[in-house]
């Protein structure tokens, strides 16, 4: 496999890993949990799925031949509290992650050499696909730190539980879980 066929394989398998984390979360809790906010300088569930939404529809869109911030991208409103109901936060889910992973399963090797805009800015292909890799994963971990706080005990662990490494690395499962995406 050439080296660019493996970063956009490995790319979108990682990508896909933590949209099931995402999912895995979101089985989890009820319609009032989307909506809980830490404190006032927190973001809802609600509010961070409607910020990825609306960054994974403006980025990915026409991505090759756009800049990546559209006109019609309202980011201002995305922080905004909305009343959407659980539904309606998972179709806001899919829509942004349907985007995005259709975009990038599309790319092509020689598409990687090329040059894409965010706000003006140029970056390459490669570059903008590694910004979201760790965009999207860091607004994931805060959407399961939440849901760890809402859920306590009652929270259904997606990796290693505490105090079964050992196990877990003596085991004969598949390691590392994003390679069940190839």
């Amino acid at each position: 496999m050439s080296t660019a066929k493996e970063f956009l394989t490995t790319a979108i398998r990682r990508l896909k890993y933590y949209k099931e984390l995402g999912d895995k979360t979101f089985e989890q809790l009820n319609e009032w949990d989307f909506h809980y906010r830490p404190n006032d300088e927190s973001n809802s569930i609600a509010v961070i799925i409607q910020h990825m939404a609306g960054n994974m529809l403006s980025r990915w869109t026409n991505f090759l031949t756009e800049d990546g911030e559209k006109e019609w991208r309202q980011r201002d409103d995305e922080f905004t509290v909305h009343e959407y109901n659980k539904q309606q936060l998972l179709e806001l889910w899919e829509n942004g992650w349907n985007c995005f992973l259709t975009t990038l399963e599309s790319l092509k090797k020689k598409d990687l050499k090329k040059t894409v805009h965010i706000r003006k800015e140029p970056l390459s292909v490669i570059d903008a696909i590694n910004r979201q890799l760790a965009h999207y994963p860091y607004h994931i971990g805060q959407i399961i730190y939440i849901a760890k706080i809402i859920k306590n005990t009652g929270w259904k662990n997606l990796s290693i539980p505490k105090g079964e490494s050992q196990a877990y690395n003596s085991s004969t499962e598949l390691k590392d879980p994003a390679k069940k995406f190839s």
